[in-house]
């Protein structure tokens, strides 16, 4: 058992240790302050950690400098939006020449079906489009299934992070109905939603059998809880068999879980939905959101102006700034280059290094904790067995040792991640990177035990 006393007075050593360190990022975070909520263009990014936040320079590969002139290999990449590496060749050399020729036109490029061709290549889906983020690639899914269905309602599981809209932020409350998850949401938002565990085959089959759900959104493994929780042995089988039985639709979002292989892991476990989403990392980090469906759901998306002015039947879609020639050039240079087979299995073996590396200084420490391993992923758990939803990750949690860890990386030299993302090996990930890592994660260990 961690000493939570001591726990407390590490953290407090490490977080003085970080500001000292870094007087510059001080020095900006109090400018900015004066000008933007919490003094970040992104006031909801300080509930990502608890010291002060970091002011970055500049990038290259696998490696970030902050202002202050601190190197990190950094494990977070952005939460996975990077996983690309900062200023791959590749990339920066589409971008600028798309931008010396025009990035936006309200009109389609060449590359967007190149880009489309080559998603349906690797998702096994005929047809795609595409949006500014992933979150916004959800809520066109969710509108489409309503049409397709004729139902209003969308299930998630427990611990899910699909975006910011309406339907995906709401939670359950302590006498376990449905409540929103933060405020400025309307007082109904939980009415169209409906939650079960991750897992729960039983609660999964009482919600269907309602036949009130148009869509179950979801990913193939939930990475956005606490920890990452894999889907047990025959999960996905009875998700897939439940909704066809029920007419529900299933759309599997691979925002994050894109980074295990070509096709993600539906790919990888051979899952057969309805719908993919992609995000994040599709296009190397430019805003890029696409989502792959059936043909016979596409053809609700298929419209022409009638003789006699605008529709009002039209699927709630689109957006002016949607698959834009920037981003269609970033993604074909990206799927094309970058993301490639070799690229995969090599960040997948340095992922298992990661793991093993964890596991090895877990061990020596004699602590109980769970490491889990998904191609370039590995994270921890503080208990002996992985958690099978989010309701057991958060009986196990401890959030005053997570942010020793990440603070006591952070002056290692490592860029840890964010809440839930757990330590992901990027493309330009080296062994030397690995091995870093698994050395500052080792002596904090050592300190702890």
């Amino acid at each position: 058992m961690i000493d939570q006393e001591a726990l407390l007075a590490l953290k407090d050593e490490e977080d003085a240790r970080f500001v000292a360190a870094r007087p510059k990022t001080m020095a900006l975070w109090e400018r900015g302050k004066e000008v933007m909520p919490n003094g970040v263009p992104m006031s909801w990014l300080r509930g990502s950690y608890h010291h002060p936040p970091m002011f970055v320079d500049e990038a290259k590969g696998s490696h970030f400098r902050d202002v202050d002139g601190h190197d990190y290999a950094d494990f977070n990449i952005a939460d996975m939006s990077m996983f690309c590496g900062y200023a791959p060749e590749p990339l920066v050399r589409a971008v600028n020449e798309r931008m010396e020729a025009g990035n936006q036109f309200l009109l389609p490029t060449e590359d967007s079906i190149w880009v489309a061709e080559e998603l349906a290549r690797r998702w096994k889906l005929p047809k795609w489009q595409f949006t500014l983020s992933a979150s916004q690639a959800n809520t066109e899914v969710i509108r489409v299934s309503r049409v397709a269905t004729g139902r209003d309602k969308v299930l998630m599981f427990e611990g899910k992070y699909h975006g910011h809209f309406n339907e995906a932020l709401v939670l359950p409350g302590d006498d376990g109905k449905l409540v929103p998850e933060e405020a400025g949401l309307p007082p109904d938002v939980t009415r169209t939603t409906v939650l079960v565990p991750w897992n729960d085959v039983d609660a999964l089959e009482r919600a269907l059998a309602s036949r009130e759900i148009a869509v179950v959104l979801t990913e193939p493994a939930v990475s956005n809880n606490i920890v990452l929780l894999q889907p047990e042995p025959g999960f996905h089988d009875a998700l897939r068999t439940l909704t066809r039985d029920t007419g529900t639709l299933l759309a599997l979002d691979e925002t994050h879980t894109l980074v295990a292989g070509p096709g993600g892991l539906v790919e990888r476990w051979s899952l057969d939905p309805d719908f993919v989403v992609a995000g994040k990392s599709i296009a190397g980090g430019v805003p890029l959101g696409t989502y792959g469906m059936r043909e016979e759901i596409s053809e609700l998306l298929e419209q022409e102006k009638s003789p006699e002015g605008e529709r009002h039947d039209l699927v709630a879609t689109g957006g002016t700034l949607f698959g834009n020639a920037l981003q269609m050039a970033a993604a074909r240079a990206t799927l094309g280059e970058i993301l490639t087979d070799d690229a995969y299995e090599r960040t997948a073996a340095l992922g298992l290094r990661l793991a093993t590396g964890m596991r090895d200084a877990v061990s020596a420490a004699g602590l109980p904790w769970y490491i889990h391993h998904l191609y370039p992923r590995a994270g921890y758990t503080f208990a002996s067995q992985p958690p099978r939803n989010a309701s057991e990750a958060d009986a196990v949690e401890n959030e005053l040792l997570r942010r020793v860890i990440r603070i006591w990386l952070a002056n290692h030299g490592v860029w840890e991640a964010i809440v839930g993302a757990g330590p992901v090996v990027p493309v330009p990930g080296t062994q030397d990177d690995v091995e870093t890592y698994v050395a500052a994660f080792g002596s904090l260990l050592e300190r702890l035990a």
